[in-house]
């Protein structure tokens, strides 16, 4: 029992003495009582509130009817448990009690789980059916096909039993002489996991065998364990030969028939599924070598028929060649007159082309431009001197038109032109002036100051 400080209360009277216990003391107290007296128990009860932390301990509640409890169960023993509990299952657990004391809660350590009602066998070996069957193990486009007639079969099974002379009877009775390997393993049992992984893996790395057959004989549930375990199942899945799943009697199913490539009812149902009738295989060999020599006596019979048409249509060879001797002279006479034809056409072309190079010679084209040129200087000359004849009389024209009426040729015919002084208007009325005014007259000659005196 762990020690912690007690406190002893005295009352008035110095004989009456109480003890006074701190929560911790009476936790640990109580945990040693319940600890001592329940060192480890069988319950039963339901399960809720199921979790699994990053620890990987089950955590979770057993209860019944009017009472719970809380419950672990560490990593180290739930990794052993051939089910994964979940909530709602009914279960009897063995455990010892305990008492967590930063909380002050008792609650039960699990050492040992199994499922109430339906068996922990089976309860596990539904769970790892529906887990692989998620993780897509049992899908038909991973199922690998038999070989047509394998040159090595290798049996996986045990040695002694009468599974193996069930299957080698089968297979000597449908096809003799067949190469056949047994691949000894235990088939229940402590480590019969381990041998069934290690022969499947065993026949993969030689690669020599076409295709393998996984059987036993019947049994109880318990029985097929390692036919139900999750690693042999990814070791059948994994396997590059085709395997076929042959475990119990017909009604009997493990995890190995939903994951192999075939599934027999049987070990005897699975030689047969291996093996075909050779019997049966030499009378369709015969079939088909009566069926072929015929028809290549009908395809020599055509032959031969298509030959003597040949024959009949062949052409004499010197016959031939004197055709293609016609035929070469015709096409050679043909194959001058084309060139010839041809040389005369490029001929006349390059002469028409240089009679048209030489005429558009550039030392031509300069005297041709050079005479243009001369022409349109001389014309332009000429133009001009006609232009400026025409302006000069026009000019002389609006000259004497304009002398004509120029104010100065108007007074030098004796007019003159009155303005006031000083703002120089012209007078045209008398109402413009006033007596006395001074005018300015303009003549011809000059101009002249003078005064109104009357009007």
């Amino acid at each position: 029992m762990n020690s912690y400080p007690s406190i002893h209360y005295t009352g008035p009277s110095n004989t009456d003495q109480h003890r006074i216990y701190t929560v911790s003391e009476l936790t640990s107290d109580i945990k040693d009582i319940l600890e001592n007296t329940y060192p480890f128990v069988w319950i039963y009860g339901e399960i809720s509130n199921f979790n699994i932390p990053a620890s990987g301990h089950f955590y979770f509640t057993v209860k019944d009817e009017y009472s719970q409890i809380n419950a672990v169960m560490f990593r180290n023993q739930n990794r052993n448990l051939k089910f994964t509990p979940e909530n709602g299952i009914s279960v009897t657990g063995l455990g010892r009690i305990s008492v967590y004391e930063p909380r002050g809660t008792y609650q039960i350590i699990f050492e040992y789980l199994e499922p109430k009602g339906t068996g922990a066998i089976q309860l596990a070996f539904e769970q790892l059916k529906k887990r692989l069957a998620d993780e897509g193990l049992f899908d038909e486009k991973h199922k690998k096909p038999l070989p047509f007639l394998p040159g090595k079969i290798s049996i996986i099974t045990s040695p002694t039993g009468a599974v193996v002379h069930d299957i080698l009877k089968i297979i000597d009775r449908r096809f003799s002489n067949l190469h056949l390997e047994i691949v000894p393993v235990k088939v229940q049992g402590y480590g019969a996991e381990d041998e069934i992984i290690s022969a499947i893996e065993m026949i993969n790395h030689r690669c020599d065998s076409d295709v393998a057959i996984l059987a036993r004989g019947g049994g109880s549930l318990e029985d097929f364990q390692a036919f139900n375990s999750e690693d042999v199942a990814k070791a059948v899945f994994a396997s590059k030969i085709p395997i076929i799943s042959a475990v119990g009697h017909e009604t009997d199913f493990c995890i190995t028939d939903f994951v192999a490539d075939f599934r027999a009812p049987t070990p005897s149902a699975a030689a047969e599924l291996a093996v075909t009738l050779k019997n049966e295989l030499s009378r369709k060999i015969t079939d088909l070598s009566e069926d072929l020599s015929t028809r290549f006596l009908r395809y020599f019979v055509h032959l031969q028929t298509f030959l003597k048409g040949m024959s009949n249509r062949l052409v004499h060879p010197n016959r031939k060649i004197a055709d293609l001797r016609l035929r070469n002279d015709d096409m050679l006479g043909r194959l001058n007159r084309a060139f010839k034809n041809i040389f005369l056409k490029h001929h006349e072309r390059l002469w028409w082309r240089i009679e048209r190079l030489l005429s558009n010679n550039p030392s031509i084209q300069i005297k041709i431009l050079k005479d243009k040129l001369d022409l349109s200087n001389s014309n332009i000359y000429i133009y001009i001197q006609i232009i400026l004849s025409k302006k000069r009389s026009m000019l002389r024209e609006l000259e004497a038109k304009l002398h004509t009426l120029s104010p100065e040729a108007i007074l030098a015919r004796g007019y003159s032109i009155t303005r006031t002084i000083p703002d120089a208007t012209v007078i045209r009325d008398p109402q413009e002036v006033s007596i006395g005014q001074d005018l300015e007259v303009m003549v011809a000659k000059g101009s002249f100051i003078c005064g109104v005196k009357r009007k």
